[in-house]
């Protein structure tokens, strides 16, 4: 796992609540919806989201997340980015130690936090 479940823990109690209302209208940001695999409640978790020709790609900082297994059992979520809200559809978790289709900073980084999974969707 490329980040401690520690810091996993503190950003979903603090750090989370604060970037939710942001991302959803930051370039490079967003807010993905999710329903939970069990409960059936519907949670909304921000992350870093880039553009692919057909979907969006996410690089997994924390690794296979909740919210990564809540989409991929449910085969897919909402996207909220830039003001707008989109479904997705077919996720799939690959391991992607090039990262290539990330911007170079980007990529620079996710190589120092040892970074290599990647989800990646389509739009619906």
């Amino acid at each position: 796992m490329p980040l401690p479940r520690s810091v996993a823990r503190f950003n979903r109690a603090l750090t989370s609540h604060v970037a939710r209302p942001m991302a959803r209208h930051l370039p490079g940001f967003g807010v993905v919806v999710h329903v939970g695999r069990t409960t059936g409640r519907r949670y909304r978790t921000p992350v870093n989201v880039f553009t692919r020709p057909s979907g969006w790609k996410f690089a997994l900082t924390y690794g296979e997340t909740d919210w990564v297994r809540n989409v991929l059992e449910a085969g897919g979520g909402w996207l909220e980015s830039r003001g707008r809200v989109a479904r997705f559809v077919d996720p799939v978790l690959i391991e992607d130690a090039s990262l290539r289709d990330f911007p170079p900073a980007v990529r620079w980084i996710l190589r120092r936090i040892d970074v290599d999974q990647v989800l990646v969707v389509c739009q619906a």
